[in-house]
């Protein structure tokens, strides 16, 4: 099995490394700190490991980055594209339309950047799947994120729209939706946080769903249920409930 995996360093996408190198893969990974990426690709020896330092909002850099992964291994068989950033922001903050940028940037734009040298050469080899990590935060916009939510939620739009587009190709289109996993950006979180999953299981799980080509999976499955009642919840019912809820801390510059 070939991986290609960008958001590799830490968090899910570490989690989702090591989970498909004990299964035998053979992985490409993309993140941004060299460093982190050298650290991981020891800890996962004896597997075959390729690392690709960059940023997932430079386009060139994955497309470097994908040409090398085919000439070197071959057509992938999966494609995640699970590199985020999640920051809080507020529309009225002038300080905060930086973070706007970087939100929508890396979790949209990296998403496309992310797929876009593989598209053409799986789809002409009718095989693979291509994974979006997107989130239970995308169903409805959240107070204090607003960036984060709406993002997340282009993101399920567009992983959609990639999956009709391939139907009958014999690629596969995965739209994962995690709530709450225990991984650096939920660190800091000033709030509870129901159901927090070990980034280990919930790799496990993901991966399953993956194998499974399923269409679109949240976990866990609490925050899944959870997700489908704020998307029938009537919006005046919704904006009662969360006017005052707890904000994700804003990126302090």
């Amino acid at each position: 099995m070939n991986v290609f995996l960008t958001g590799a360093s830490s968090g899910i996408g570490e989690a989702l490394a090591r989970h498909y190198a004990s299964e035998g893969a053979t992985l490409g990974l993309f993140a941004r700190r060299d460093s982190e990426l050298a650290r991981l690709a020891a800890a996962l020896a004896p597997s075959r490991v390729l690392t690709y330092a960059g940023d997932v909002r430079d386009v060139d850099a994955l497309r470097r980055a994908g040409a090398d992964f085919l000439l070197r291994v071959g057509v992938p068989d999966i494609v995640i594209g699970n590199a985020g950033v999640s920051h809080g922001t507020m529309t009225a903050e002038v300080d905060d339309m930086p973070a706007f940028r970087e939100v929508f940037d890396i979790n949209i734009l990296g998403l496309v950047h992310t797929f876009h040298p593989f598209v053409a050469t799986m789809r002409d080899a009718h095989r693979g799947a291509l994974v979006g990590i997107a989130s239970i935060a995308g169903y409805r916009g959240l107070p204090g994120a607003s960036g984060y939510s709406a993002s997340k939620a282009a993101a399920i739009s567009y992983l959609e729209s990639l999956r009709v587009e391939l139907h009958g190709t014999g690629v596969s289109v995965v739209t994962i939706c995690p709530g709450y996993i225990a991984t650096p950006m939920t660190h800091d979180n000033p709030y509870r946080m129901p159901f927090l999953m070990p980034a280990p299981i919930a790799a496990r799980k993901m991966a399953q769903a993956i194998a499974a080509k399923r269409r679109f999976y949240a976990v866990p499955w609490q925050m899944a249920w959870i997700g489908r009642l704020l998307r029938v919840l009537p919006r005046p019912l919704y904006d009662a409930i969360f006017a005052h809820a707890p904000h994700k801390p804003r990126k302090l510059s």
